[in-house]
């Protein structure tokens, strides 16, 4: 569970699978959750905004990056 930005490993691991579901390559998947995680932290106090949505605005902008096609 999230208690004021505070995010623990087990979420960490889950965040990991959440973002190989989304095309993260696995092998990466735990390095970019954790990345992912400290980014959250920085908007949230830069934007004032909770860490709930700003984890939520990058994983919606990672998405798009992996859906967006390879060969342009």
């Amino acid at each position: 569970m999230i208690s004021d930005g505070i995010i623990s490993a087990v979420e960490i691991s889950e965040l990991a699978k959440s973002l190989t579901l989304l095309g993260c390559p696995s092998e990466k998947s735990a390095e970019m959750a954790a990345q992912l995680d400290r980014r959250a932290k920085q908007l949230a106090a830069q934007k004032d905004r909770s860490y709930e949505e700003a984890l939520a605005h990058l994983l919606a902008l990672m998405k798009q990056g992996w859906a967006a096609p390879k060969n342009l």
